[in-house]
């Protein structure tokens, strides 16, 4: 379907009718709330919601990450709440613990994030519950809220909105016609769009560049440029994300001869999994899906370890927003 919704398929122009009833239940269901502050929940904090409203990846993980490297530099507490996808805790609310957790019981990216940042982490499909519960377990002076941009019930102060550059808003349908979550011209009321892939602002959206940093050996944990890699550059490329893809070209302008394996995205793994791979061959994945790894990785294992890179423009413009939410 995502492939099909990104190229346009003409045979999706059966599915209208049951599109236009989606759209008609999104924006009646958030206009529903915008008429009904009682069922918004406002936080004392202000909170910063990243989402999109396309399926497929828009690179909502790495920009949670931006942020929140962003603000502590900038002095703040902040914390982040999510869905977790795929999890199966035992309690919801759930406060993650980084160094214990296991990504088959808290999410892959909420772990990622924890792991990454050192800030709390709370899982919760119920939002306000989420954000409650991170609030009570410790100092939070601002929430970050992934992939929450459609979870009217949370009150927000600031909306990010993340497109991937390449894809755009594929045929610009809603669901199921369409890969839009959303109509449209949602992306008029955020505060911010951001265009993944991008290589350089324009007057509707700020660009965000993924730039590799360091290959990371999964049993050592030995990190090295990529530039310094003396492995073979024939490896196996393993992908379970949004879009696989962009993991594959980004290897490809590396100067590696990726042989690609495409997962799902939040695919569970188990060494059986990789049968397919030559095991002649180095391999090479993502971060996100190292973490549900580790345990049964072989010594020539690595994770490509990326970081989002965007304008003096974009953080400026972010800080000037957050002075006046701070006051």
């Amino acid at each position: 379907m995502l492939r099909a919704w990104y190229e346009r398929h003409g045979w999706l122009r059966l599915l209208r009718p049951l599109s236009m009833l989606y759209r008609y239940a999104v924006v009646r269901r958030r206009r529903d709330y915008q008429r009904h502050a009682e069922r918004v929940w406002r936080a004392p904090v202000p909170v910063i919601v990243v989402g999109n409203i396309t399926l497929g990846g828009t690179g909502k993980t790495p920009m949670c990450i931006w942020l929140l490297e962003h603000l502590k530099d900038m002095g703040l507490r902040p914390g982040l709440i999510s869905r977790g996808y795929g999890a199966t805790p035992d309690t919801l609310p759930r406060m993650l613990d980084p160094s214990r957790d296991v990504p088959g019981s808290v999410g892959d990216e909420p772990l990622l994030i924890a792991r990454r940042c050192s800030v709390p982490v709370v899982i919760d499909p119920d939002r306000p519950r989420a954000a409650r519960h991170l609030l009570a377990g410790g100092e939070i002076d601002i929430i970050i809220s992934d992939d929450g941009l459609q979870h009217y019930a949370l009150g927000r102060d600031l909306e990010i909105l993340m497109i991937d550059a390449a894809r755009g808003l594929g045929n610009g349908r809603c669901l199921p016609e369409g890969p839009l979550r959303e109509p449209s011209e949602r992306a008029g009321s955020v505060d911010f769009v951001v265009q993944n892939g991008a290589r350089e602002d324009t007057a509707q959206a700020y660009a965000m560049r993924l730039e590799p940093v360091a290959l990371v050996n999964l049993c050592s944990g030995e990190r090295i440029a990529p530039a310094d890699w003396s492995g073979s550059r024939q490896v196996s490329a393993v992908a379970g994300i949004g879009h696989p893809e962009r993991f594959f070209l980004t290897l490809q302008q590396l100067c590696f001869e990726a042989e690609p394996h495409v997962f799902a995205d939040h695919a569970a793994y188990t060494a059986d999994s990789f049968a397919g791979c030559d095991p002649q061959r180095p391999v090479i994945m993502t971060e996100k899906d190292a973490i549900k790894c580790a345990a049964f990785a072989r010594t020539d294992w690595w994770y490509l370890s990326i970081e989002a890179s965007l304008s003096e423009a974009f953080a400026t413009a972010l800080q000037q927003r957050l002075a006046e939410l701070m006051q």
